[in-house]
């Protein structure tokens, strides 16, 4: 006899989109709002300044090299002519991390601090991780029609796990010496978390949020195929249409702005993770000073 977990999903989905259907709307007007806003920014700085930061930012983390590749880059892809569907394809990546954080970071922080939150977390997350991205879309279309908004809820399910994952290994693996350190010092719990134990873990937690972006990047390409706007949508029109040029194009893009997302990041973890060995020396001074 056949388990019915098909249906009883469908069931459970039916009754979450009758009964909460006010939720999800309120839901989806505000990842609209949120999506729209950020891509309307980013269409409103003009091409050169937007350029220009990125190479300052590029040479600031990582040196001339990152900077000349970003600028070429970023050159290619206004030539091209993908700028604006590069730019939605940005907004949703950022809406999808930005959320991804809000949701990740503090489930990371229970994790670490619960040995029975991490035991209980810890399927959902292999779940979450394990599961093809494609079967995301199906829950995502019901709750919320067609568009970028379920591309979006989507990736968040898909994306999160690194981020929160590695915020619980982070704060984890902050030296013992220095946790006691920080007690004897007289530090209450809260500013042991977040005088000690984030900023220490921060590199960790860059490395999710890497993780993350990537994630979310390759997700939002996939989520062309349920209405969202951006580079995916060019890449699935290559496939749909034949064009394989117009593809190729559209995947370029997506290689270019995936290759300049990842290298900041990384070079951003490891700028942390310079600062993060030189707190551990500090507090280990202070210790020894003090004994």
């Amino acid at each position: 006899m056949k388990i019915p977990i098909g249906e009883g999903v469908e069931r459970g989905v039916n009754w979450l989109t009758i009964h909460w259907e006010g939720f999800f709307d309120g839901l989806k007007n505000g990842l609209n709002a949120m999506i729209g806003g950020i891509n309307s920014f980013l269409i409103w700085i003009p091409f050169i300044v937007f350029v220009l930061l990125i190479l300052f930012l590029a040479w600031w983390v990582s040196g001339k090299g990152l900077a000349i590749f970003a600028g070429i880059g970023l050159v290619l892809v206004e030539n091209l002519g993908l700028w604006s569907q590069t730019m939605e394809t940005l907004s949703l990546v950022l809406t999808a991390t930005l959320i991804s954080l809000i949701i990740g970071l503090p489930l990371g922080i229970l994790m670490a601090k619960s040995n029975i939150a991490d035991k209980i977390l810890r399927p959902v997350l292999d779940f979450m991780q394990t599961m093809p991205a494609f079967v995301y879309l199906i829950p995502a279309v019901y709750f919320f029609d067609l568009g970028s908004v379920p591309g979006v809820f989507a990736t968040i399910i898909f994306a999160m796990p690194p981020v929160v994952r590695l915020t619980n290994l982070g704060v984890r693996g902050v030296p013992r010496d220095v946790v006691e350190a920080a007690k004897s010092f007289g530090a209450t719990p809260s500013q042991l978390l977040f005088k000690v134990q984030i900023p220490l873990a921060i590199p960790t937690v860059m490395a999710g949020l890497n993780q993350t972006i990537m994630l979310s990047l390759s997700m939002v390409v996939i989520s062309a195929m349920i209405g969202a706007e951006g580079l995916g949508k060019i890449v699935l029109k290559g496939i749909t249409q034949m064009k394989i040029g117009q593809g190729f194009e559209g995947g370029l893009a997506v290689v270019i702005v995936a290759m300049i997302l990842d290298r900041i990041t990384q070079c951003f973890g490891n700028m942390n993770k310079k600062s993060g060995s030189v707190f551990v020396k500090e507090y280990r001074k202070k210790k020894a000073r003090r004994s």
